[in-house]
């Protein structure tokens, strides 16, 4: 076993100084955390009995870093609300659509001029799609903008954008895992994924009186014991379905959260969350050389800036169409425009699935720069729109809080 102990150690304590440091500067801990898995690793040095290559408890990491991804997704359904959605207004529906549509279709067109394959495509137009639900969260709250006209519409389109990673993720998961080499290969794949997705949405619609039951725990322990294992359970058999464990821990939650212990779920699990998610970002900086970053840098940079025009024209249109002034239309493009957990996991799907590795280099970049910019857009959107309105000339009415819906 070696120094095993040890290594995973040191790893927890490398991981805690880069999230103390993300808090020190009031930034979302992902960037900081993948930078630090990058600058250690297999290229880094041995010091003494201090062993920053971690090849040893690779896989260790590696395992836990799954564990991560399954808690990141699990609370994400538990969070999902089935009926919030069929109870939203047109206007968030709209917006939903346009921003994932926008962004969709130019990240796959982007990807076919840089010139990668069919599915390394559609990976890089889904990572595209699906912003940081983390960082936006942190943005409206840090920002004081819970209360602005354009929220509601935000959260919406969040929503909808949460609904089409679960929808993406199982199609994904059915083409790269199943057999998809017909056909009818792709068409029983994809079905077979889509069948796994809806069964979890009858779930949630019908099943919640009879969980209640099951779930009627008065023991805390015990509670989180039965929880955890189920997810861990339905994770590992997903696979036998062609379904990723990763959707099948977000269809999972998404079948708990019309439960009456949704709330006692989701406060109970943030500490696993947060936890094991901490080590699934410290896990895929370890697989990425510094040195290789430039390889992609450009075509990295590229994405970044379509990802941040498809923002603000899906902002501004969604914006426009729910009676929003050009001000707070502005503000829902750059607040939206931050990339993170859901992006990195969209990759990591494809890369398990044995895509070109290249697309992990792709998103590292991606995914740090949009991660640490999209605050700031947010921040300086007031400055933003001046110089806009100075080319556009928009006109400024009196904000008036119309009811989205």
């Amino acid at each position: 076993m070696g120094h095993l102990l040890l290594e995973v150690g040191i790893a927890l304590l490398l991981v805690t100084v880069a999230s103390l440091l993300a808090y020190r500067f009031k930034l979302s801990i992902i960037p900081f955390i993948i930078i630090l898995g990058m600058l250690v690793g297999p290229h880094a040095p041995k010091i003494g009995f201090i062993d920053l290559t971690f090849i040893e408890s690779q896989q260790v990491i590696a395992f836990l870093g799954q564990l991560g991804v399954l808690f990141l997704l699990f609370y994400l359904g538990i969070e999902f609300s089935v009926s919030k959605l069929i109870r939203s207004g047109r206007d968030l529906v709209i917006g939903g659509t346009i921003y994932v549509l926008l962004n969709f279709v130019l990240g796959l067109l982007y990807a076919f001029f840089i010139d990668f394959g069919f599915y390394e495509a559609l990976m890089i137009a889904g990572m595209m799609s699906v912003s940081s639900t983390a960082i936006v969260a942190k943005v409206l709250v840090d920002l004081k903008r819970t209360g602005n006209p354009e929220t509601e519409l935000i959260l919406g389109m969040i929503l909808f954008d949460d609904l089409f990673l679960a929808v993406f993720l199982s199609i994904m998961s059915g083409l790269l895992l199943g057999d998809a080499t017909s056909p009818g290969g792709f068409a029983l794949s994809v079905g077979k994924s889509l069948g796994y997705m809806l069964l979890f949405f009858f779930i949630a619609r019908k099943g919640p009186p009879v969980i209640n039951k099951l779930l009627k725990i008065t023991s805390n322990e015990i509670f989180i014991i039965v929880v955890l294992s189920a997810l861990v359970f339905v994770a590992g058999i997903s696979e036998m379905f062609n379904v990723a464990p990763a959707i099948a821990a977000l269809l999972f939650g998404l079948a708990l959260s019309e439960t009456e212990h949704s709330k006692k779920i989701e406060h109970m699990i943030i500490p696993f969350r947060d936890f094991f998610g901490a080590i699934f970002f410290f896990s895929f900086g370890l697989n990425i050389n510094p040195l290789t970053l430039w390889d992609m840098a450009l075509y990295s940079m590229g994405a970044v800036l379509i990802t941040i025009l498809a923002n603000i024209l899906a902002g501004m249109a969604s914006g426009y169409k729910a009676g929003l002034t050009p001000k707070s239309s502005l503000n829902i493009g750059l607040t939206i425009v931050a990339r993170g957990e859901f992006s990195i996991i969209v990759i990591n799907v494809g890369i398990a699935a044995g895509l070109d590795p290249h697309l992990q280099t792709f998103s590292a970049l991606y995914v740090l720069t949009l991660a640490i910019l999209g605050p700031m857009l947010a921040r300086w959107s007031k400055y933003i729109y001046n110089v806009l309105n100075m080319v556009f000339r928009w006109s400024q009415p009196v904000e008036k809080a119309k009811k989205i819906g």
